[in-house]
């Protein structure tokens, strides 16, 4: 008896320890100084930060701009085959952060844009999401067509995890009309978001850069409603709704750190250093050109294998410069005229300089002065809007080399060698549109993602296409007008993916975008 009334009291003082554990276990089981909600401001930087990838093996390639000969891991653009693992960077990138466990730009400005819409005290994070958002989008459009967008990021706000493709044409038209309200519905005298990496949440910048990229999307109906073209242009540098882009000072660009390394600063500086190069056409028109912004681009170091503080010293002597021909791999490059042979295990060609642009602290720049000066001179010669073309050029050019200096102090252009190039190289009306978008082209470099999309829409500079042998059938002799969707939505996504092939052709690399036609 004693030892049940024993058994009992224990069970009793159990059970009461439980009830007790269980009462206060919520309490206990929080952590007290871990964030249950992030401010959507924070979100939002965040969102700037992943719109920056790595896109050296495809887009900076295929403008011939960047080069690597080598055929496996890091094959792409440089020999016109489609390769998954490079081909789906961009859509992993930007829909779920290139497929980890944090989350790419896509899903974060939907949670940003989803806790802000009706907060009227958060209303210019709110357009300020809905902007990039459209910038994003433009991306994924012009690299593959139709993409997930009216249920992209869904998963959680709508439970949608496998989403639908949607038209590409219905997709612009709504980033037209998204980037329109929301640059309109900014308010200077409404809460601003300080933590905004471009500008701070200066408002007048924010418009600035609404319109600028609104003026991009317009272009890129050039050839596919010259019309539409016309409309959002003159819209975008409507001066009543703050205009465009006025100096580099608004240029949209992440500044990167030793910390936070700059996603294509690393395969310059670490163990892929030996890999890349600068490719031909691009050197040669820089060469060719006198263009001072070579110097500052371009080098050829004693041990190009080495890190950097034993591949000096550098020579940026513009006349030995070189870049890699494109047409070959790492065997067959042995072949190409005039092949200048190895140092050690790298090739002697010219390099990335990697105390400027390949700096793995290197600024990444998404949308600029230069550019936006460079359409707008394409803009009226093309009638859309009006002007004096040779003004914007001019302008366009000279933006383009006073950026530099935003990669680092040192790769500065000095105002007097702005305005030798210029002398030297004057605007001419009968090569209009040439001189616009090989100047386009230049000022792209390193953000070969817009750099192929412009090309793509005016077909300057003109370049000869890649004539590696061993290329995609759809593309030999020929070039990349679009990558390949991840072989990952095949499988999975697959109903959504079906249809979105069936809607706009085949997946492959010839199949063009709705404004590439």
């Amino acid at each position: 008896m004693k030892k049940i009334i024993y058994r009992y009291l224990l069970l009793a003082g159990f059970l009461s320890l439980l009830v007790s554990c269980d009462k206060d276990f919520e309490k206990i089981n929080v952590n007290p100084v871990l964030p249950t909600s992030l401010d959507p401001g924070y979100v939002f930087s965040n969102a700037q930060l992943t719109t920056s990838f790595g896109h050296l093996l495809y887009q900076d390639a295929i403008v011939q701009q960047v080069i690597n000969p080598f055929s496996g891991v890091i094959e792409g653009g440089n020999h016109n085959v489609a390769f998954d693992p490079n081909a789906n960077v961009t859509f992993n990138s930007l829909y779920n952060n290139n497929g980890g466990s944090t989350n790419g730009p896509v899903k974060l400005l939907e949670d940003v844009i989803s806790r802000t819409k009706d907060d009227p005290a958060r209303s210019n994070l709110y357009n300020m999401a809905r902007i990039w958002k459209a910038f994003v989008f433009q991306i994924l459009v012009d690299t593959y067509g139709d993409v997930p967008y009216s249920e992209a990021g869904a998963a959680y706000t709508g439970g949608i995890n496998l989403p639908k493709y949607d038209d590409q044409k219905v997709i612009y038209d709504d980033l037209l009309k998204e980037l329109t309200e929301a640059t309109k519905a900014l308010d200077p005298a409404k809460k601003t978001e300080p933590g905004d990496f471009f500008y701070a949440g200066n408002i007048a910048q924010w418009k600035r850069l609404g319109n600028s990229i609104l003026l991009r999307v317009a272009m890129r109906f050039t050839k596919a409603d010259a019309n539409k073209a016309k409309q959002y242009a003159a819209a975008a540098i409507d001066p009543a709704n703050g205009g465009v882009m006025q100096s580099v000072a608004d240029n949209a660009f992440i500044v990167f750190s030793s910390t936070f390394n700059n996603p294509n600063g690393n395969n310059f500086q670490g163990t892929e250093r030996a890999n890349f190069y600068l490719g031909k056409p691009f050197v040669d028109t820089l060469r060719n050109n006198d263009d001072p912004r070579l110097q500052v681009i371009s080098v050829k170091y004693a041990t190009p294998a080495n890190p950097l503080a034993t591949a000096l010293p550098a020579d940026i002597t513009p006349a030995v410069q070189e870049g890699m021909p494109f047409g070959y791999n790492e065997t067959t490059i042995a072949n190409a005229p005039g092949y200048p042979g190895k140092i050690g295990a790298a090739f002697k060609y010219s390099q990335l300089n990697r105390q400027t642009v390949a700096k793995v602290e290197a600024t990444y720049f998404f949308i600029t002065h230069a550019q936006t000066q460079l359409l707008l001179a394409d803009a009226v010669q093309r009638g859309f809007i009006t002007g004096t073309v040779a003004d914007y050029y001019n302008q366009g050019v000279r933006a383009g080399m006073e950026q530099m200096k935003q990669f680092d102090p040192s790769a500065a252009i000095s105002t007097a060698a702005q305005d030798a190039y210029l002398l030297a190289h004057p605007f001419n009306p009968a090569r209009a549109l040439e001189q616009i978008n090989t100047q386009y082209w230049i000022n792209s470099f390193l953000a070969g993602i817009e750099g192929w999309a412009n090309f793509r829409r005016t077909g300057f500079p003109a370049l000869a296409p890649n004539p590696y042998p061993g290329a995609d059938p759809a593309v030999l002799g020929d070039f990349i007008h679009r990558l390949i969707y991840p072989v990952r939505e095949k499988s999975v996504n697959t109903e959504n993916y079906n249809e979105a092939v069936t809607r706009s052709g085949a997946d492959n690399l010839a199949t063009r975008v709705f404004w590439d036609r």
